[in-house]
């Protein structure tokens, strides 16, 4: 039988990127590059090599100094040296979600034990970029329009790697809404858990960081209790 870790590197090593998008946008996929396959067969086989169902985290889409380059969801190439232990030169910039998303994970005990009972991901799976800069998929209907069917397959295939049934985590209120549109039509979880987006709260309520870090703690325990 086939791991949580040798289905989520094969589905990533052939990973494709939309073709013929609207004016000004485009897609980054890293994952062809030879350094980001590295990575992925580094960090999956270290934390995942099992069949466990882990809680599925579904965030936007990557951004491009976090995922979108290292291909590790909310995961700068710094926290993936410092905090996963995996060393690479990709560079030396830091992303502001992948900052506060660390910052639960060692509260709530590590990589190790976040890890082992959940999964990082985004409902589109490469960064999107629009003139330059971090784009989301739902900033417009001709967005939503262009990624919606590779979204639906997406969120299917990822959760063949081994995700519970029972609950969904989605970060971000809009992102939430749009993973209720799926499961409404799909019938994939049984209910959906929504907390504020990392990226919303390090820009707008940073003073407030120890509460939401609370937050999910309080939510993220109270989910591995139940399993």
């Amino acid at each position: 039988m086939k791991t949580f870790a040798a289905r989520a590197i094969s589905y990533f090593n052939n990973l494709n990127a939309l073709e013929n998008m609207p004016p000004g946008i485009e897609v980054m996929n890293p994952y062809p590059d030879k350094t980001v396959k590295a990575i992925v067969k580094e960090f999956f086989t270290k934390y995942y090599n099992d069949n466990n169902p882990r809680v599925f985290i579904f965030g936007i889409n990557p951004g491009r100094y976090g995922g979108g380059l290292t291909g590790i969801s909310f995961t700068d190439p710094v926290a993936l040296k410092n905090e996963c232990c995996i060393d690479n030169s990709l560079s030396n910039r830091k992303e502001i979600s992948s900052e506060f998303v660390y910052k639960v994970i060692n509260e709530f005990g590590g990589t190790g034990k976040f890890f082992s009972g959940f999964y990082l991901t985004a409902l589109y799976p490469l960064a999107i970029i629009k003139d330059g800069k971090n784009c989301n998929y739902y900033d417009s209907k001709e967005l939503i329009d262009t990624f919606k069917t590779e979204i639906y397959s997406s969120v299917s295939k990822q959760m063949s790697f081994g995700s519970r049934k029972d609950v969904v985590i989605s970060f971000g209120k809009k992102n939430g809404a749009f993973l209720k549109h799926i499961n409404d039509e799909m019938k994939l979880f049984g209910r959906i858990e929504i907390l504020e987006h990392p990226r919303f709260i390090m820009q707008y309520r940073r003073k407030s960081l120890t509460k939401y870090i609370s937050r999910y703690i309080e939510l993220m325990n109270s989910l591995l209790l139940k399993q």
